[in-house]
């Protein structure tokens, strides 16, 4: 299951690479919004501990004080594969955005086109469209309209992504192993959650994607324990350094005059952007809700 988190790790960057084709240190914002208790993605179980649902969060960030009177800033965690009903919510939902500031490392300009365009452009893209065939899911960029005119990205570029990463001496490589040896950690933590042999089993079993899809929500649900793990105390190109350059869309956006803002970002970046987000702009936390990305029920 170690190899199982890793690939769930990187998504983030998976997606990124397909439609490309102040003082406060990383460890101790990750601190502070671990001793709040706060989570992003979560499975919720019936009366009987079957499990119903991997839900995502949206949480409201409003000021502390009298400045930007209405601003609202909701933090939309997102996972890269869902069912098409949650998709569907949630582009419904972005209608009434004044902006929506978005995950892609691409250069400036970059269209994703409705439908996502071609799914295998590349073999991690080809990866993560067969996991999306198997869990009989969608793909995000497939499911949501990123042709609205709210739309705005707020990310890295290519140049910027790489240009960091030589910085911080990472790789594809460097990513993947600390991933692995953060998942080792979570796993060794964890010893009644499914093993490889469970995999397995998920996979010939007649409800396969059922299956998988709960053995799989388990790690979705720990991807921000693992992220923040993975960020470390000088953080990373991934985590820190994207969710940076999205804060730095965010200023120009309130500078705008923009009161009702949405950042919609993967699940793994909120524990670093939330603490961040609420030191640099004098916000504090208003409310969380959540919705139904997965149905984990069994089929009737």
């Amino acid at each position: 299951m170690t190899l199982l988190l890793a690939l769930l790790g990187v998504s983030a960057w998976i997606v990124a690479e397909d439609a490309a084709s102040n003082s406060k240190s990383a460890a101790e914002l990750a601190a502070g919004a671990n001793a709040t208790g706060t989570n992003y993605i979560r499975v919720t179980h019936d009366a009987s501990g079957n499990p119903e649902a991997l839900e995502t969060s949206i949480v409201r960030l409003v000021p502390k004080g009298a400045e930007h009177p209405g601003l609202s800033v909701d933090l939309i965690s997102a996972v890269h594969v869902g069912d098409k009903g949650y998709y569907r919510a949630l582009d419904k939902r972005f209608d009434d955005y004044d902006v929506v500031l978005y995950e892609l490392v691409a250069p400036e300009g970059t269209v994703i086109p409705k439908g996502g365009g071609n799914p295998n452009r590349n073999p991690l893209s080809a990866i993560q469209n067969a996991m999306k065939d198997l869990l009989e899911l969608e793909y995000q960029l497939s499911g949501i309209d990123y042709t609205k005119k709210n739309f705005v990205h707020a990310d890295l570029s290519p140049a910027e992504f790489a240009k960091s990463m030589q910085e911080k001496g990472e790789s594809f490589w460097t990513i993947f192993f600390r991933l692995m040896a953060a998942g080792m950690v979570q796993q060794a933590n964890n010893p009644g959650k499914a093993s490889e042999v469970d995999l397995l089993m998920a996979l010939f079993d007649k409800d396969r994607a059922i299956k998988l899809k709960r053995i799989m929500a388990d790690q979705f649900a720990n991807m921000d324990v693992l992220m923040t793990a993975f960020n470390g105390p000088d953080g990373s190109t991934l985590i820190t350094e994207r969710n940076k350059a999205a804060l730095a869309v965010l200023a120009k956006e309130i500078a705008a005059g923009r009161k009702k803002i949405a950042i919609f970002y993967g699940g793994g970046h909120m524990p670093d952007m939330e603490p961040r987000a609420i030191a640099d702009f004098q916000l504090k936390r208003a409310g969380q809700e959540w919705l139904e990305a997965w149905n984990l029920r069994d089929k009737k």
